[in-house]
């Protein structure tokens, strides 16, 4: 199979023919249709995230079908069309995967990071952690739900009941939640790198009451704020942007640090929360609201081969929507 492998951190990725893996107990092997690029990508090819597997194929957002069963994979069967998500394996016996809070497991493993991805013709994935694909989206259009609209579904649950909800960073993960927030009747204030006019428009298009750059202070005051870019220093101008008793919810898996800022911004019964990773429950709730939603990704796609040309776009905020790999050939 082709794969593109990364064999050290802040290394380009290297095109190889591996032989395909063979699936082992509760095991399937998934032929990739697609496979999203997604920002954590970038945090473990650049070294940010460390304990990656060396050498790892990345990729977490993937499309595919069963190819193989391994032993004991009787949730699926061949030529069933699945998604495998960031979260590829938790112990299922620790006192958080027993209190449904899986995504804090301390033995997870995860898909692209600490197991091989998807930017390659096959994988293997734990038949549990993958998602049974009924709705009639293109494989494209489906691979960015598995990260970006499931860590945006799972950030919009700790903005509870929020009502105006600002989204700052305006890329993969936003252009998907602000569709499912104006399906709810609530309100999106969309906030993007400085003068990045078409992200503002595509916000406002898909349903945004309001964008602008981030350092702007919104129209009003805002009920929660969801932060997707990985950068520290908007928690603080994300709190000024607070009702008392609002919530920053701190949506990416890696961020540079957050300055000091002073108190008055936290009092009131402001909060500041992060989101980590995602459960299986949190895939079945999103998936089935996409599809009652009508949501619908945005995304420029590339060749399997073009993966370094993909995450540099993602890098340099080139992508408008969500990146996508087209891993079959069609």
């Amino acid at each position: 199979m082709r794969a593109m492998l990364l064999e050290k951190p802040n290394a380009p990725l290297r095109l190889v023919n591996l032989p395909p893996p063979t699936p082992g107990p509760n095991q399937v092997l998934i032929r990739v249709h697609t496979c999203g690029v997604c920002r954590t990508d970038l945090h473990v090819v650049d070294g940010e995230l460390i304990h990656a597997k060396s050498p790892v194929i990345p990729g977490h957002e993937v499309v595919g079908e069963v190819a193989a069963l391994g032993a004991c994979a009787e949730q699926l069967n061949i030529g069933d069309r699945v998604g495998v998500p960031w979260l590829g394996y938790t112990c299922g016996e620790c006192r958080y995967c027993r209190s449904g809070k899986e995504n804090l497991c301390e033995s997870a493993r995860f898909t692209g990071y600490t197991i091989d991805g998807g930017y390659a013709e096959f994988l293997i994935a734990d038949a549990r952690y993958c998602f049974p694909l009924h709705h009639a989206l293109s494989d494209a259009e489906t691979a960015p739900l598995l990260c970006a609209g499931l860590i945006g579904y799972r950030a919009l649950r700790m903005a509870d009941d929020a009502e105006r909800i600002g989204m700052y960073g305006f890329g993969a993960a936003a252009h998907l939640l602000t569709q499912l927030v104006h399906f709810q009747g609530r309100r999106v204030f969309a906030f993007t790198r400085p003068g990045d006019f078409e992200a503002q428009h595509l916000a406002r298009a898909l349903g945004a009451v309001w964008a602008g750059d981030s350092h702007i202070h919104p129209p009003e005051k805002l009920d929660a704020a969801i932060i997707f870019a990985p950068i520290g220093e908007l928690v603080s101008t994300a709190l000024r942007a607070l009702v008392p008793g609002g919530t920053v919810v701190c949506a990416g898996i890696h961020m540079s640090d957050i300055p000091a800022f002073p108190y008055r911004l936290l009092w009131g019964e402001r909060k500041i929360v992060s989101v980590a990773n995602l459960t299986r429950k949190d895939g079945e709730e999103f998936l089935a609201l996409a599809a009652k939603a009508r949501i619908r990704s945005r995304v420029q796609t590339y060749s399997l081969a073009r993966a370094n040309d993909a995450l540099a776009d993602l890098r340099k905020g080139n992508v408008i929507g969500a990146a996508v790999l087209e891993v079959k050939a069609v």
